[in-house]
């Protein structure tokens, strides 16, 4: 036997990684959006007009959901390639693009920031990109799994650049007042 591990060895490794990548990542992007109070929710962005292309609320926990679940199973093939050339800087642009997804939420939906939301929408997707292309040059599956996510968010930066185009004045809008009855 000149095998240093067997198959199901291999695929018992990429198990544990993807066991704590994927429930660490999806549970990141709930808190991450429940702490901005992100979505339907937030009172200021049920007053800003939305694009004509917008999603019903019940479709963006069910797409985050998902995405997140490849991601973390993206990086989990990458975690498990030890020894692959270029796997320190895939992992890095991987932390790097998920710290700015994490950190898009509080921007838009709690500090009301449009455009530095749509800047950095911008850089994730670049960042992404680059990411998907190193994951392709070290576990062509790893790239495929992060295509759905590129895609998401290419559309979700059509989203935010027509939000920010339909409300010039959103960063300066205050949401309406809360009604109580006494």
């Amino acid at each position: 036997m000149n095998e240093i591990a067997s198959k199901g060895q291999l695929r018992l490794s990429y198990m544990r990684w993807a066991l704590v990548t994927v429930p660490a990542i999806v549970f990141l992007g709930f808190l991450s959006g429940r702490m901005a109070n992100s979505g339907y929710g937030n009172r200021w962005f049920v007053a800003l007009k939305k694009p004509a292309f917008m999603p019903p609320a019940e479709v963006f926990p069910i797409a985050w959901t998902i995405l997140y679940v490849l991601l973390g199973l993206a990086i989990a093939v990458i975690l498990h390639a030890r020894g692959a050339k270029l796997r320190g800087i895939a992992i890095l642009l991987f932390l790097l693009q998920l710290a700015g997804n994490y950190a898009w939420s509080p921007l838009f939906f709690a500090e009301h920031k449009v455009t530095l939301a749509l800047y950095l929408i911008i850089a994730i997707l670049g960042v992404s990109v680059v990411t998907a292309i190193l994951f392709f040059r070290i576990r062509k599956f790893a790239a495929l799994l992060m295509l759905p996510y590129i895609l998401w968010l290419g559309f979700a930066t059509a989203l935010t650049m027509e939000v920010k185009r339909l409300n010039p004045t959103a960063e300066a809008l205050v949401p309406p007042a809360l009604r109580t009855q006494i």
